[in-house]
C-alpha cells in the first residue's frame, strides 16, 4: 500500500508535469510561428512607439538584415528574417448600405516570410499551417481583418462571416453620418481618382493615418479574408496587409522604413547566444537598435508559464509529504511488529548500523518500486489520451488542437520525480530506521 501511494505520487507528477510541459511548447510555438524569436526595434520604440510607430522607424533596414545574414555566427541560427511595420489609423468602409469606421492597429508583412514562419515545428506538435492564398507578395492591395473588426464595418456578409447581427437600416445610418466619416471618404476618393472597380468583387475599405511627417494619407485594401485573433480587443482592431501597402500608408512618398526585423531561429536553444551576438554586433557598428525576444513581447507567455510552474511545485510539494508520511507510518508499523527479529539478528552480532541500513533499504526499495510504476503508468495513460483524438482550445488561441501529454518526450521530468520520490522514501525511512538500532540493544539483551 505504500508503495501504491509512491505511485500515485509519481503518477500525478509526471501527468501534470507532462501537460504543463506541453502547455509550454504550444505557446512557445504559437508566439515563435507568429513573432519570431526575436525582434529589432530602434532604441525606445519598445516603451514609447506604440502612440506613434512612423516615428520610430529602421532606415536602411535592408542593410541591418544583410549584415545578420551575412554575420558568420547569427546568420547559420536564422531560420526566417523578415522586416514588419506597425501603424494605427482609422479604417472606413462606405460602400452601399455601410456607413462605418473603427480606429485599428495594423501590421505590414511580406505573405511569403509570413507563411515560411507558420512552418516552423521544433517540438513536432503538428501544428504548421498551410501557406495563406489570401494574402500575396504579388498583390500588395490585399489585407486581412479580425473577424471583430469586419462585424463592425459591416463585411459579414461580403466575406460569408455567420453569427453577425444586421446592420442599422440605411435611413438611420445616413441621418447620424460622421463629418469624420465623409472626410475619410473625399479624401479617398481624391487620393485614388478614378481607379477602376475591384475585379474580384471582394470587399473594400479605406484606410486613412498619419504619415511620418504629420500629413493625412489614405490607402484602399481589399480585404480578402478575416482572421481570428483570440483576444477581442485585438481581434476588433487587428488588420494585416502587404509590406509595400502599410509603408505606402506610413512614409507616402518619402523613404521607406519599418518599425521592426523580426527573427525567427532555427532551435529556441540558440536564442541567449544569438541576442548577445547581435548585441554586440550592434555595438561594433554603432546601431542605435533595440533586441527585445517573444517573451518580453507577449507578457502572457511568461505569466502563464509562471502559472503552471507554481501549481508544478504546489503539487510536487503535497505528494512528497503524502510519500514522506506514508513511508514513515509503514516502516514505524514495520520495527514494531518485528522487534523480535530485530533482537535476534542483534544477538547474532550484528550492528547498530547493520539494523539501521536494513530498514533504510528498505524504504528505498518502496520508494524506487513505487515511483517506477508510477512512471510505467503515466507512460501508459499519456500514449492513451495522446492516441485518442482530444481536443482543446489552448490559452490566446482560438482553433482547436489536439490534447497531448507530454511524458515520454520529457526523459529529464521522468528521472528527477523518480529520483524525487525515491530520496523521499529514503529520508522517512531514516527516523524509523535509527529507532530500530536503539531497540535492538535492549531485545538482545533480553534474548541472551
Amino acid at each position: 500500500m505504500t508503495g501504491s501511494a509512491v505511485a500515485a505520487g509519481a503518477l500525478a507528477m509526471l501527468l501534470f508535469g507532462g501537460f504543463a510541459s506541453y502547455i509550454f511548447a504550444g505557446l512557445e510555438t504559437n508566439n515563435v510561428q507568429r513573432i519570431g524569436h526575436l525582434t529589432i526595434f530602434r532604441d525606445g520604440y519598445f516603451l514609447l512607439g506604440a502612440g506613434n510607430p512612423a516615428a520610430y522607424g529602421i532606415s536602411h533596414y535592408d542593410d541591418v538584415m544583410n549584415l545578420i545574414r551575412q554575420d558568420p555566427v547569427v546568420g547559420p541560427m536564422v531560420n526566417v528574417i523578415t522586416p514588419t511595420q506597425s501603424l494605427v489609423g482609422i479604417a472606413g468602409n462606405f460602400s452601399g448600405e455601410s456607413d462605418a469606421s473603427k480606429t485599428f492597429l495594423g501590421v505590414g508583412l511580406i505573405p511569403s516570410d509570413r507563411d515560411r514562419m507558420r512552418q516552423w515545428d521544433e517540438f513536432h506538435l503538428n501544428t504548421t499551417r498551410a501557406p495563406d492564398p489570401r494574402l500575396s507578395d504579388q498583390d500588395s492591395a490585399r489585407g486581412l481583418v479580425g473577424v471583430g473588426l469586419a462585424r463592425v464595418l459591416g463585411l459579414c456578409a461580403p466575406l460569408g462571416l455567420p453569427g453577425c447581427p444586421k446592420p442599422l437600416p440605411a435611413r438611420t445610418a445616413a441621418s447620424v453620418a460622421l463629418p469624420l466619416q465623409q472626410d475619410i471618404a473625399d479624401l479617398a476618393q481624391r487620393d485614388l481618382g478614378g481607379a477602376e472597380a475591384n475585379a474580384s468583387h471582394l470587399p473594400e475599405i479605406d484606410l486613412l493615418a498619419a504619415t511620418a511627417g504629420g500629413a493625412p494619407n489614405v490607402v484602399r485594401l481589399t480585404v480578402s479574408g478575416s482572421e481570428p485573433q483570440g483576444v477581442k480587443e485585438l481581434d476588433d482592431n487587428f488588420i494585416a496587409m502587404h509590406l509595400a501597402l502599410a509603408q505606402q500608408l506610413v512614409y507616402g512618398r518619402g523613404e521607406h522604413e519599418v518599425t521592426g526585423i523580426v527573427l525567427q531561429l532555427r532551435r529556441s536553444e540558440d536564442l541567449l547566444a544569438a541576442r548577445a551576438r547581435l548585441t554586440a554586433l550592434f555595438a561594433q557598428h554603432q546601431l542605435a537598435l533595440d533586441i527585445r525576444d517573444f517573451g518580453e513581447l507577449t507578457p502572457f507567455y511568461g505569466q502563464v508559464v509562471r502559472l503552471f510552474a507554481s501549481i508544478f511545485l504546489f503539487i510536487a510539494i503535497v505528494m512528497g509529504v503524502i510519500v514522506l508520511f506514508a513511508v514513515v507510518n509503514t516502516m514505524t508499523m514495520n520495527v514494531m511488529e518485528r522487534t523480535n527479529e530485530i533482537g535476534t539478528i542483534r544477538a547474532m552480532g550484528v550492528r547498530r548500523s547493520g539494523i539501521r541500513w536494513q530498514f533504510i533499504i528498505e524504504g528505498s526499495l518502496i520508494g524506487a518500486i513505487g515511483a517506477t510504476l508510477g512512471a510505467i503508468l503515466a507512460l501508459v495513460i499519456a500514449a492513451i489520451v495522446n492516441h485518442a483524438g482530444l481536443t482543446w482550445i489552448p490559452p490566446g488561441n482560438v482553433n482547436e488542437v489536439p490534447l497531448q501529454l507530454d511524458v515520454a518526450g520529457r526523459p529529464l521530468l521522468v528521472l528527477t520525480a523518480w529520483l524525487a520520490l525515491s530520496l523521499v522514501a529514503t529520508i522517512a525511512a531514516l527516523i524509523p530506521a535509527s529507532r530500530a538500532a536503539r531497540l535492538a540493544v535492549v531485545d538482545a539483551l533480553r534474548h541472551v
